[in-house]
């Protein structure tokens, strides 16, 4: 047997907390830095079952509710056009370098997610 490497944390029963990382084109609603609601087409570039990182040019601040629409995948979708919608608190703002315009959001979840699908 190949053992492969996985990233992630063992919870208390031995299961993974898998991480992905891949693409996901994501439109995120929520309040800026300035108490200003804002709609932002980004890409989850980061997500697990517990949070999802991305880059955001609306300044967000800690804590800060955001919800996110997240297109699923057509290998997963068959040929809907299915959306993944989940809620989350700001958990962490990297402000880059290389990125000035952008920072880096991570997004702990604190919802239920649903599907739903995309408008027609």
């Amino acid at each position: 047997m190949i053992k492969q490497p996985v990233t992630g944390e063992m919870d208390v029963l031995g299961a993974k907390d898998l991480e992905f990382n891949f693409p996901l084109p994501t439109l995120v609603e929520g309040l800026n830095a300035h108490e200003k609601e804002f709609v932002e087409d980004t890409v989850v570039s980061n997500i697990s079952h517990q949070g999802a990182s991305f880059y955001l040019k609306n300044p967000v601040s800690i804590s800060t509710r955001l919800k996110l629409i997240i297109d699923v995948p057509e290998k997963l979708a068959g040929d809907k056009d299915l959306k993944l919608v989940i809620k989350g608190k700001v958990d962490k703002v990297e402000i880059l370098r290389e990125r000035f315009s952008e920072q880096r959001v991570t997004v702990k979840f604190d919802s239920k997610y649903i599907i739903k699908p995309g408008p027609e």
